[in-house]
């Protein structure tokens, strides 16, 4: 017999039980549908995430200050007020690997325009501030080093703030805010960057001078946190050592005693996403293991009953001269056809499932072929795996009790 005969035989025979054959198929459906589904939001989520960690900046690096300590007793992460504008400044000079620095003030308020008012945060920046960050411009300029010695009044704006205090057409370029009771101008509208990898809505803010925070608003002579940019991602652990290093000679610290900071970097939030999309990831794949061995096991039981019911005819066949591997690929045919199907079934409902889960969560998702080929890669081995026993014992049949067989 020819393949395309050993064919046509299978899938006539799979349409005279229709329905047994699309219950036979619903493991793989579901099983197939889940690894499509798994692959397409992973891959969906996996790219947000990196979406969400690039917004942060160019290979950032963020210094914050330490636990103060008194009599043994820890007051917590931040409580140390030893960062300084100076520790910024010696960083730009001293440590190679770093392009950008900037110490960070930051508050928050009322900001009011006319008889409009938002509760927003304030930043305080040295200009290096937006090359860290990667932040454009969608009008006006940038703030100068002019600005900063000055302590001007002026500030970048972002467009949550602006579209709440102006309106969604208007443009606050050259207009007067008012935070504090601090008149400052608008020099430049920031460009939308969205939530952060926290969820927090990065164009909720104003930028201002770091001095103009730091003496006409809080009145301090210190710095929040300081802001920096390795000069490559590769260079991000050697900058974090230079760093360290740097700031205990700085602050006089000696062996053995802890730091009075803390240092993070960009691919500690890299590593704790990829950790969580893997996490995500086996969990979806044991789900979607789990429905393709019930299917391939609903195939194994339904194509042993077919044996059973068709073993007249299988010696029938035997007796007219049809080979031992012609019986065995026809029923391996059929569990094939059976899991291939499923298949093709399972990857629209996969896509399905994709696209609402998009909609719904508002995630993004990606279809990839190279998901579609594993899915269909995943049925037929279902196909052959499940299938080749009852196919096996339907080929090893003796004719004669075969053709007794009622």
């Amino acid at each position: 017999m020819s393949l395309i005969d050993i064919l046509k035989i299978a899938y006539s025979s799979l349409g005279t039980n229709r329905l047994r054959s699309l219950l036979t198929m619903l493991g793989v459906i579901i099983g197939v549908g889940a690894v499509i589904t798994m692959l397409a939001v992973g891959t969906g989520a996996k790219s947000l995430v990196e979406s969400q960690i690039a917004s942060l900046g160019t290979n950032v690096i963020m210094v914050f200050p330490g636990a103060t300590r008194q009599h043994g007793v820890s007051y917590g992460a931040g409580t140390s007020i030893r960062l300084k504008e100076e520790d910024a400044v010696a960083m730009l000079k001293e440590c190679e690997s770093l392009m950008y620095v900037s110490p960070m003030a930051r508050s928050g308020g009322q900001v009011v325009a006319g008889n409009v008012n938002w509760a927003t945060r304030v930043e305080g920046a040295y200009p290096d501030y937006v090359y860290i960050r990667d932040w454009s411009l969608e009008s006006g300029e940038y703030l100068t080093e002019s600005d900063e010695r000055n302590a001007a009044k002026v500030c970048l704006m972002g467009q949550t703030v602006a579209r709440t205090l102006f309106g969604e057409d208007e443009d606050p370029v050259g207009k007067t805010i008012r935070f504090r009771r601090l008149p400052l101008k608008v020099k430049g509208l920031l460009q939308a960057k969205g939530p952060n990898f926290f969820g927090s809505d990065q164009d909720d803010i104003l930028i201002v001078p770091f001095s103009t925070l730091q003496r006409r608003i809080l009145g301090v002579t210190w710095a929040h946190y300081i802001i920096t940019s390795a000069v490559s991602r590769e260079t991000v652990p050697h900058a974090v050592l230079e760093i360290r290093e740097l700031l205990r000679l700085r602050h006089r610290l000696r062996p053995g005693h802890e730091d009075d900071f803390r240092i993070r970097d960009q691919t500690e939030l890299a590593d704790t996403a990829g950790q969580t999309s893997r996490t995500l990831g086996m969990l979806l794949a044991a789900i979607a293991s789990i429905s393709l061995l019930v299917g391939g096991i609903g195939i194994m039981n339904i194509m042993l009953v077919t044996v059973t019911e068709r073993t007249r005819e299988i010696g029938i066949r035997m007796s007219v001269g049809a080979r031992t591997k012609d019986i065995l690929f026809q029923f391996l045919i059929e569990a094939v056809a059976l899991s291939c199907l499923g298949g093709l079934i399972g990857i629209a409902l996969g896509v399905a499932s994709s696209r609402a889960i998009s909609a719904g969560a508002g995630w993004p998702v990606l279809v990839s072929p190279v998901s579609v080929f594993l899915a269909v890669a995943f049925a037929a081995l279902v196909g052959v795996g499940f299938g080749f026993y009852p196919a096996w014992k339907a080929s090893h049949l003796d004719p004669i009790e075969a053709l007794r067989y009622e």
